[in-house]
């Protein structure tokens, strides 16, 4: 992840940074995902946990060459007046690092005992046992909202984005840009 490149949204009089935000990674995970390995990974320069907001810059870290893949799709139509889009650049020397990973809350005690009954052939009451009615886990983190094209529902992915005085680590990231183990340069 030697390379990186910036994207800021512009102020639109009609649509709040929040759904540019959403609209821009959207179409960000849809490319994402017809790359082959290994993907690259998002950081929000932004970011800030106590106002729960991303921020309106996105960086996208990777390889030159995948970086410079991923500028050859088409994925910004549509996107390019709500943008501007930086060139990609050699990201600088930092002896800091960031890990940007998806949270998911265990929010729904009835999902998780259907969970239960559905991969571990427990009884409806052995489900109850384990996974008893109480109110679910609520999140406190900055989110974006995404469309799964698969189930067509939408769902919130939470980011929780952690600085740390560490040089980056490889690793794998997913579709969407976020990695449990791995981390990118900060700066």
């Amino acid at each position: 992840m030697d390379h990186y490149q910036a994207l800021r949204l512009l102020p639109d009089p009609e649509f709040s940074p929040t759904v540019l935000l959403n609209a821009l990674f959207a179409k960000l995970h849809r490319a994402l995902v017809d790359l082959p390995e290994p993907r690259v990974g998002i950081s929000f320069p932004e970011y800030d946990a106590a106002g729960q907001s991303l921020g309106e810059r996105l960086r996208i870290h990777g390889s030159a060459a995948m970086l410079a893949a991923l500028s050859e799709q088409p994925w910004l139509r549509g996107m390019r007046d709500h943008i501007a889009n930086g060139p990609i650049t050699v990201a600088p020397e930092t002896s800091h690092s960031v890990r940007v990973r998806r949270v998911q809350a265990k929010s729904s005690p009835e999902r998780l005992r259907r969970r239960l009954l559905r991969r571990h052939g427990l009884t409806p009451e052995a489900a109850i046992a384990r996974q008893p009615l109480r109110d679910g886990e609520r999140l406190s983190l900055p989110w974006l909202e995404v469309h799964s094209t698969s189930t067509g529902q939408r769902f919130r992915l939470f980011i929780d984005q952690q600085v740390h005085p560490e040089p980056p680590m490889s690793g794998q990231f997913s579709p969407y840009g976020l990695s449990a183990t791995a981390s990118l340069p900060w700066f």
